[in-house]
């Protein structure tokens, strides 16, 4: 019964706050009113605190969800720069679905994904796969930074499989935050089976535009991921899913866009 009163003096008291001073002004409530009101509120939250954690888990899950729309509606706007940068790492570029990944190779998230990222790649070949180097630690860890210009110069020289290999070789090294060294970097280029070295004037525009990127997209951190059809998105088969994810959340993105492409929507 208390509960009943409390939701009900809450959502009047709502009513109240919206309408604003015109409805104070035709006296809804008096004084007294409104401070038995304020009165019943802190009383009743103080006895049920789970109300306020209940509260701040929604205004979180709204939160999220428009985040979520926002970051949808960008995908569709810069899709173009999504799917068709040149300059951009794509291994099956064929694929009528796509997976486009943000991420750093000093990024833990990033490390424990990269198993599920390659099975996700193994289990699809008719997935067009596209990686976006985008260094975020390298203000703190420099070689963060050198190895994505690194990457960027052994897609430029090798082609797909090699920056695949490239890739996937500093990731199992498992030197992450700050561990990764030059000779990490040398090995993986060694395992790529080019010589590449990167030209800053080269790869750091490439960079600077996967950085305008991601922002544009409201992504926050490594590693995010873009899952979309190459012809025909929409809000509905479009998904931006950010931070790590497992094979099977990954799979699943493919598979509903998968299916959205053969309903033709």
């Amino acid at each position: 019964m208390q509960k009943m009163l409390f939701t009900t003096l809450l959502a009047l008291s709502v009513s109240v706050f919206v309408t604003g001073q015109s409805c104070a002004a035709e006296g809804s409530f008096t004084p007294a009113q409104q401070d038995a009101i304020g009165s019943i509120a802190a009383d009743y939250l103080r006895a049920h605190p789970e109300l306020l954690v209940e509260m701040s888990q929604k205004l979180r899950q709204q939160a999220q969800e428009k985040q979520a729309t926002q970051a949808v509606q960008a995908a569709l706007i810069r899709q173009d720069d999504l799917l068709n940068d040149p300059d951009t790492p794509v291994l099956h570029p064929a694929g009528d679905v796509a997976v486009v990944q943000f991420f750093d190779y000093q990024c833990v998230y990033c490390s424990r994904t990269a198993p599920a990222v390659e099975a996700v790649i193994r289990d699809n070949p008719d997935v067009r796969f596209i990686w976006k180097e985008w260094p975020i630690f390298g203000g703190k860890w420099p070689l963060s930074a050198t190895a994505a210009q690194t990457g960027l110069a052994v897609w430029k020289q090798g082609g797909a499989e090699a920056y695949q290999r490239y890739h996937a070789a500093l990731f199992a090294s498992g030197h992450i935050e700050g561990d990764l060294t030059a000779a990490d970097i040398d090995a993986a280029v060694k395992q790529s089976g080019t010589t590449a070295l990167p030209d800053p004037a080269t790869v750091m525009p490439v960079l600077d535009r996967t950085n305008a990127l991601a922002k544009s997209l409201g992504i926050q951190g490594t590693p995010a991921f873009v899952v979309m059809p190459v012809k025909g998105a929409n809000a509905g088969n479009v998904s931006v899913i950010p931070g790590a994810v497992s094979q099977a959340a990954l799979q699943a993105a493919v598979n509903k866009v998968r299916a959205a492409v053969k309903k033709g929507g």
